[in-house]
């Protein structure tokens, strides 16, 4: 089914690759879920109530079903790129046991649907990154943006937003393994975050350089010729 998908992808965008047509999939899904996780918000002054709910409402648990199909179909889509990602892989474990867990316990939606919407609001502008790179904006201003963007999103949403999800999932009366699964997400999280920092870092740098080097001062003073002194050999 996997290897039927892709070439049915591989006809609607034949002249891109197959990471370029996973993106463009993995971007409708994301802004989906943030779409059907904010419908499902009971009370916006207090988006996580009633944390630990037996029973979670019927739009809660398709919700969370949509994200688990689509993360299957994801990490499988994983195995067949060009590079296999383990912190995508565990990512993607992680993600679909836990949700996986709320649905056969049948407790905590309202966390889960508020860890959903956390971790997917930054996901358009992380492929957002990788397309324009292949649509020919790679080291760009747009590009630089789509990274900042990206990152300024998922440090909000993941080291605000994430900590205190995970304290609260953590302290109500949920089962063992969703609450490992929230901890081993927030782990997860933290780890992308170190590597975003770095990321930003380098783009901002390497920015900074590129800009130095083709303004025209610059390139004045490394085409003007430079005259040596002459030395003469001394008796």
């Amino acid at each position: 089914m996997a290897l039927n998908l892709k070439e049915k992808k591989r006809k609607i965008f034949s002249k891109r690759s197959f990471e370029f047509c996973n993106r463009i999939v993995s971007t409708i899904h994301a802004i989906l879920a943030v779409i059907l996780a904010s419908l499902t918000v009971e009370d916006w002054s207090c988006p996580v109530c009633p944390s630990a709910s037996n029973s979670p409402p019927k739009q809660q648990r398709q919700t969370l079903a949509v994200t688990i199909a689509y993360l299957i179909y994801d990490l499988i889509c994983c195995l067949f790129g060009e590079r296999v990602s383990l912190d995508n892989t565990v990512h993607h474990l992680v993600s679909i046991v836990g949700l996986g867990a709320g649905l056969v316990y049948q407790k905590c939606g309202s966390e889960q649907v508020a860890a959903l919407f956390i971790t997917e609001i930054s996901s358009p502008f992380l492929h957002a990154r990788e397309l324009l790179k292949e649509l020919g904006y790679r080291d760009t201003d747009l590009n630089l943006a789509a990274d900042i963007t990206f990152a300024v999103i998922f440090s909000t949403a993941r080291m605000v937003g994430g900590p205190y999800l995970t304290f609260v999932t953590l302290t109500a009366n949920n089962p063992i393994l969703i609450k490992a699964m929230a901890l081993g997400l927030q782990f997860v999280s933290a780890f992308w975050f170190y590597k975003i920092v770095k990321m930003v870092k380098y783009k901002l740098t390497n920015n900074r350089r590129k800009k130095v080097i083709s303004s025209p001062l610059h390139r004045e003073n490394w085409t003007k010729p430079v005259l040596l002194p002459s030395f003469t050999k001394m008796d």
